[in-house]
């Protein structure tokens, strides 16, 4: 009998081992298991991000004026410039009138003069440089109400503002259907980061320069143009023949995309045989680049 209960007890204790060794013992082939996250970008099959290439304001910090707004959508939309401020270089700051983003909350203004480009928010004013298209005034309208979180659809619009198209990814914010969900994409980072990298500088460059000499007497036109982030300062124009002083020009300060053509006749020249000339932009103010304020003109 006693036997008996020593084999039952033997049983069950083997039992158990074995039921242990199944349960915490891997037996037969290791298998692995691979998280591999969503995909937030704005693109997932590379398309471009902006309605157009290089688009921006004129500087990282950005005015605005909340208008006609309830208590509610007028903190969604600060929480949505405050979230942009932190993940970007950006900065925003309220003003009470001159604003470079215009929000608003009135459904009348929905189809003022058909000027949004994309969903409820977007650039209004654009001037077009050689290097940038230059958003000088952007309008949002807060219709929705947001139920997330975070503000989704004052970002969304934000982003709109900022040069940004619907995205054709889900997960990201500028999708054209709304999700708590959805985040930022680093490439929307990332893209804004490297255009708001270039200083807020003008840029004077030469556009075009015709000359001819009659003797010692020369004939010029001078086109120049400010492709720059601001409006430039007072600067002047040196005309050099050989190495020499032979004419300066007062040059007027010039807005962002516009330029002037200058006209000149009869600059006289003591010297008789000319084999080039320099034209000059001299100013005291940064520029993006000062390599294209010089022009050289050879002798045919």
């Amino acid at each position: 009998m006693r036997l008996k209960i020593f084999f039952s007890f033997l049983f069950i204790i083997l039992f158990v081992f074995l039921l242990a060794v199944y349960w915490f013992v891997p037996l037969g082939d290791v298998v692995s298991f691979d998280f591999k996250p969503k995909n937030y970008n704005f693109s997932i099959n590379g398309e471009d991000m902006q309605f157009y290439s290089n688009l921006r304001f004129k500087g990282s910090d950005i005015s605005y004026n909340i208008l006609d707004c309830p208590l509610s959508k007028k903190n969604d939309m600060e929480y949505a410039f405050d979230i942009v401020s932190n993940k970007t270089r950006l900065s925003f700051y309220p003003v009470a009138s001159g604003e470079e983003i215009s929000i608003t909350c009135d459904d009348s203004e929905r189809f003022e003069g058909g000027l949004f480009i994309a969903g409820e928010g977007g650039p209004i004013n654009i001037t077009k440089t050689e290097n940038f298209n230059v958003i000088l005034h952007g309008k949002i309208l807060l219709i929705r109400e947001s139920t997330c979180e975070r503000p989704n659809i004052a970002i969304h619009e934000l982003f709109h503002v900022l040069g940004f198209k619907h995205s054709n990814n889900l997960n990201n914010i500028m999708y054209n259907i709304s999700k708590c969900s959805q985040i930022i994409g680093e490439d929307n980072i990332n893209l804004i980061d490297q255009l708001y990298s270039i200083p807020s500088y003008p840029d004077l460059s030469f556009e075009n320069i015709d000359s001819s000499m009659v003797s010692r007497y020369l004939d010029t036109n001078i086109s120049i143009r400010n492709n720059g982030l601001r409006e430039s300062e007072m600067a002047k124009i040196i005309i050099y023949a050989d190495g020499k002083n032979i004419k300066e020009i007062e040059l007027k300060p010039i807005d962002i995309g516009y330029g002037i053509t200058i006209s000149l006749t009869n600059i006289f020249i003591n010297k008789l045989n000319v084999d080039s000339l320099e034209y000059v932009i001299d100013s005291d103010f940064d520029e993006i680049d000062r390599e294209n304020n010089r022009a050289v003109l050879k002798i045919k």
